[in-house]
């Protein structure tokens, strides 16, 4: 067997488990045997479950940062002294994770079960891992996200984004039971490609909805009713 087919088999099995079974909840064992390797190669290949987990993610977000990134420089290189609108900064988000090559057809769905697992689950080293090896690219998104969203506060944006990310990771990781749901119920069958495209107006909306913290509310009677106008 290959090398580089030993990996990737390794990475596959455990993609698959991390994503059914959560993190702590899956042994190498569990990997070594759906994978058909022993325990050495894990060992020789990572070193450390640990370092197995950062590896399951580094190989999308490796290569999807480098896309995304690309996708930035295109949009800043259009004519015009512009700020990029959330939409726009939105789209290139979803839309580099959508045309990026899939192993399988269950791909961004899995990943984006195991972002969310990322930040339920305790694992303290792969959030430092993320936000150290991916600095930048993170730090442009949200420069560019401040810069299409002055109105809101740090407070709220913060927030924001929190509620959005939720939003993508439940929809695209759950993409395969709610398009069947609705096929099923319609009979319209629907592409990965088309639920990102519903899904950007809908996190823009959001987004840019007026911050409700600052907005003034109306004073109340003694009887605790709004007064009348």
């Amino acid at each position: 067997m290959a090398q580089s087919d030993t990996v990737d088999r390794i990475l596959d099995a455990a993609e698959e488990l991390f994503a059914d079974r959560g993190f702590a909840e899956t042994s190498l064992r569990m990997i070594t045997s759906k994978a058909g390797v022993n325990l050495a190669a894990v060992n020789y290949h990572f070193g450390s479950k640990n370092a197995l987990i950062q590896s399951v993610f580094a190989r999308f977000l490796t290569p999807y940062s480098a896309t995304l990134e690309a996708e930035f420089d295109d949009l800043e290189a259009r004519p015009g002294d512009r700020v990029l609108t959330v939409e726009e900064i939105l789209g290139a988000l979803t839309g580099s994770a959508v045309r990026m090559p899939q192993r399988n057809e269950r791909g961004i769905s899995i990943f984006m079960r195991l972002l969310g697992l990322a930040y339920t689950q305790s694992q303290e080293h792969l959030r430092e891992y993320l936000e150290e090896e991916y600095r930048d690219i993170f730090h442009r998104f949200m420069g560019l996200l401040k810069q299409a969203t002055p109105q809101l506060s740090a407070v709220d944006r913060y927030w924001r984004i929190q509620f959005m990310l939720g939003a993508t990771a439940f929809t695209m990781s759950s993409s395969d039971a709610l398009r069947g749901i609705l096929q099923t119920k319609t009979g319209v069958e629907t592409s990965i490609q088309e639920i990102a495209a519903r899904l950007i107006p809908f996190l823009s909306a959001g987004m840019q909805a007026p911050d409700l913290m600052m907005v003034p509310r109306p004073e109340a009677t003694a009887s605790g009713q709004p007064a009348a106008g």
